[in-house]
């Protein structure tokens, strides 16, 4: 059996309409990574893990995926093929590390749009509440009989809307996640000119409550806070799963990656910074802390038009994930390695529409069934683990194609970075729980099974 059988660099695949800009992907990023990480994760992180120094946290899980984003950078740039890690991996290492990296990357997004589902649904059952309304007890949780909930609709109705906008016109629903991201940076950039005249020094005096953490298998500290941070900054490769999609793809991905995560970080930081000046970081541990914050210092009216406005931002999320996931499937399929009615593409739209409706029902049923409070680390080991297979696979790239031609992104400090980038995601992986790395086997083990069940016969290179 030839499980490395590898396609050529370069591979671009006509289908998909070229239209999207640099402004487009940076949009693209920006509108994945911040959603729930900046508005809800910074709270909890900072009261439970690493206090006002969850800064250096964010820091350092910036860098673990800054890394990252150059490697991708680089590999977009030299591999222009939709599916991201996966593509890279085909051209590199052959088909089945390549359909293991696809298969974490389909687990990572279905997971992180399911979750955010739930978050959105999670801060609208809160607005209809004060309100005085309420979904039926049975329509109103995930599966457990004994609370007498069966399924949380809530998830499933905004997944429908998401999947219905992402079957859209792709350029015309990335202009509709343009407004929202600006709406969402309208919300942000409000709590931190409130928030400076509210500053209370004395509230960063115990800077590093918890300590630096261990680099291996710790719990609270600055390093735990980096790796559950490592989560916020989840959603910058759906950048290069549109590649087919860009116009001049070598040079406009790797500046979409890396302008997307600098905005996002310097974002972090100065709402982290702000919101742990504003009070003392033991009463952040809240589901919407920066709403939260604001009504602390008597603020309420900024606090409620950043409830709303966090509703709407969770959206944008959905939006740009699900078109991720869309783009995966899309990918797998046209490969062979999926069922071909999945790289079936609308004649007038050039949407995947199949692939779509898939990534959306795969989700909307993960939200609707599943409590996900608890699977964020499920989601972060998936993406660790392709991104160390992305690590390695940049020094083979090195060592039998050379260094990048003239016009292509190119990596610094190789093998410097890609070394230094798996010794980090290692240290994040040795983070989570026994119950984590389970799931992990088990997802790892269904995606072996799908490959020699189905995608080893049927794809096109063993035709």
């Amino acid at each position: 059996m030839n499980l490395f059988r590898k396609k050529g660099l370069g591979q671009v695949h006509p289908g998909l309409n070229r239209h999207l800009r640099l402004w487009d992907l940076i949009i693209l990023g920006i509108g994945a990574m911040v959603g729930t990480g900046i508005f809800t994760i910074t709270g909890t992180a900072a009261a439970n893990l690493a206090g006002p120094a969850l800064i250096i946290s964010i820091v350092i899980a910036a860098f673990c995926v800054g890394l990252s984003a150059l490697f991708f950078a680089e590999f977009a740039s030299r591999i222009p093929a939709t599916g991201g890690a996966y593509s890279y991996l085909y051209a590199i290492f052959g088909e089945f590390p390549a359909w293991i990296a696809g298969w974490l990357t389909v687990m990572e997004f279905m997971t992180a749009v399911s979750g955010v589902a739930s978050g959105w649904a999670a801060y609208f059952k809160g607005l209809l509440a004060n309100l005085g309304w309420r979904l039926p007890t049975a329509l109103n949780g995930t599966f457990d009989p004994a609370a007498g909930t069966y399924v949380d609709l809530l998830p499933i109705l905004v997944m429908v809307l998401v999947t219905a906008l992402v079957l859209m016109n792709a350029k015309a629903v990335l202009r509709f996640n343009s407004l929202l991201v600006l709406l969402k940076f309208s919300a942000l950039a409000l709590f931190i000119l409130v928030g400076i005249f509210h500053l209370n020094p004395g509230n960063w005096a115990n800077f590093a409550p918890y300590g630096f953490g261990e680099i291996y298998g710790g719990q609270t500290g600055i390093m735990a806070g980096a790796s559950l941070m490592f989560f916020a900054f989840l959603g910058f490769e759906s950048i290069s799963m549109a590649v087919d999609e860009i116009k001049e793809p070598q040079k406009n991905v790797p500046r979409g990656i890396v302008l997307s995560l600098l905005i996002t970080t310097v974002l972090y930081i100065l709402v982290t910074l702000v919101l742990t000046g504003m009070v003392p970081f033991k009463n952040l541990n809240v589901e919407d802390a920066v709403a939260f914050t604001l009504r602390q210092v008597g603020a309420g009216w900024a606090g409620n038009y950043v409830s709303l406005v966090a509703i709407l931002t969770l959206i944008t999320v959905c939006i740009s994930m699900t078109f991720a996931l869309s783009r995966m499937i899309y990918s797998l399929a046209r490969d062979g390695l999926l069922p071909k009615a999945m790289k079936q593409l609308d004649p007038k739209t050039r949407i995947p529409k199949n692939a779509t409706l898939v990534a959306g029902s795969m989700a909307a049923i993960a939200g609707g069934v599943f409590p996900l409070a608890s699977i964020a680390s499920f989601l972060n080991i998936c993406t660790l683990a392709y991104l160390v297979m992305l690590a390695f696979a940049l020094l083979k790239l090195r060592k039998e194609h050379g260094a990048p031609g003239p016009g292509e992104f190119k990596t610094p400090l190789v093998p410097v970075l890609p070394i230094l980038s798996i010794v980090v995601c290692l240290s994040f992986m040795t983070q989570y729980s026994l119950s984590t790395w389970l799931a992990f086997g088990v997802a790892l083990l269904i995606g072996i099974g799908i490959y020699f069940g189905y995608g080893y016969r049927h794809s096109e290179e063993n035709q």
